[in-house]
C-alpha cells in the first residue's frame, strides 16, 4: 500500500478532476490519497480533503506546471518525501509525466525503487534567515530555486554589501541580488543573465540584477561558503523566496543564505536528461 498525499493547481478545474480521480483509482488498487486541506479549493476537493501532515506520505503528487511544483516542496518544508510532478501546462523543468501516464506511474511507484522501476533525482536546496539591524530575527525560509535581495522603491537602486564566509566581497548599487541554487539557475538569475548550472551539481550561484556598476558577473561558489547580505543605506529592500514575497527590511538589516541539510527529491523514470529539457524550452536545434 502506498499513501499519496496530491497538491493540485489551485486554481485549475483539470487539476482538481484528475485529483480526485486519481483518489478514487488509488482507493480502488487498496492505496491512500488525500489532498491537503490548505490546498482543497472549491466543493470538488472538499469530500478528498484531509489535515493529515504531508510528510506522513510515501508520495507527494503534484499536479499542475514548476510553479505547483514549488509551492509542494515549500509544504514539505524539508521532509524527505519524494515528489512526483504530472505537467498540466507547457514544458517544465521538475515535471516528469503528462496525464495519461499518471496511473502508470503510482503503478511503478509501487513497484519500488530496488527493481530499477524508478530512481531519486535529489536537489540542492538554500537555508534564507533575515536578520534586523537590531539584531533579531525576522524570518527564516527554505528555498529550492532563490533567495532575493530587491529594491521596494521604483525609480531607486538598493545598496548591498555581500560578504562571502564573514569576509567583505563588494557593496553592489542593483535592483537586487539573486542567491541561487543550480535548480534555480534557469529561473529568476537566468533572466539577470546568470549561468546556466546543471542541477546535479552542489553550488551558490551570487547574480547582481540591474547593477549600476562596472562589476556585474556572477558568482558560482563552493556549498561550504555562506553568502551575507547587508541592506546599506536608507531604502528599504524586500526579500523573496521561490518569487513569493517573504519580509521588508530597512538599513542595517542582514540576509543569510547557505546550502540547506533538506533535500528536494524528485521522483524519475528512467534517464533524465536536464540538458534535453533545457534545449526543448528554448527550440535549440542540432547543427
Amino acid at each position: 500500500m502506498i499513501r499519496v498525499a496530491i497538491v493540485p493547481h489551485r486554481t485549475r478545474d483539470d487539476a482538481h478532476e484528475l485529483a480526485v480521480a486519481t483518489i478514487r483509482w488509488l482507493a480502488e488498487h487498496g492505496h491512500e490519497g488525500w489532498v491537503p486541506s490548505g490546498d482543497a479549493v472549491g466543493d470538488e476537493l472538499a469530500s478528498v480533503a484531509s489535515d493529515r501532515p504531508l510528510a506522513d506520505a510515501d508520495l507527494i503528487l503534484s499536479l499542475g506546471g514548476d510553479g505547483t511544483m514549488l509551492h509542494s516542496v515549500h509544504q514539505l518544508d524539508g521532509a524527505a518525501v519524494p515528489l512526483l510532478g504530472v505537467n498540466l501546462g507547457r514544458l517544465g523543468y521538475l515535471t516528469e509525466v503528462e496525464v495519461d501516464e499518471v496511473r502508470t506511474a503510482l503503478e511503478r511507484f509501487d513497484r519500488g525503487a530496488d527493481d530499477g522501476s524508478w530512481t531519486l533525482d535529489e536537489r540542492m536546496m538554500l537555508d534564507v534567515e533575515a536578520i534586523d539591524a537590531d539584531g533579531m530575527s525576522v524570518g527564516s525560509w527554505r528555498a529550492l530555486n532563490e533567495g532575493v535581495v530587491e529594491k521596494q522603491d521604483s525609480g531607486h537602486t538598493v545598496h548591498l554589501l555581500v560578504r562571502i564566509d564573514g569576509e567583505p566581497f563588494t557593496s553592489y548599487a542593483a535592483d537586487g541580488l539573486i542567491v541561487s541554487t543550480p535548480t534555480g539557475s534557469t529561473a529568476y538569475s537566468l533572466s539577470a543573465r546568470g549561468p546556466v548550472v546543471s542541477p546535479k551539481h552542489r553550488a551558490l550561484l551570487v547574480t547582481p540584477v540591474a547593477p549600476h556598476m562596472l562589476f556585474d558577473r556572477s558568482l558560482v561558489l563552493d556549498p561550504s561558503e555562506t553568502v551575507e547580505i547587508e541592506v546599506l543605506d536608507g531604502h528599504t529592500a524586500s526579500v523573496a523566496i521561490d518569487g513569493r514575497a517573504a519580509c521588508s527590511l530597512g538599513g542595517g538589516a542582514k540576509v543569510t543564505c547557505r546550502p540547506s541539510t533538506a533535500t528536494a527529491c524528485f521522483v524519475r523514470f528512467g534517464e533524465h536528461h536536464y540538458h534535453q529539457v533545457l534545449k526543448a524550452k528554448f527550440g535549440l536545434h542540432d547543427r
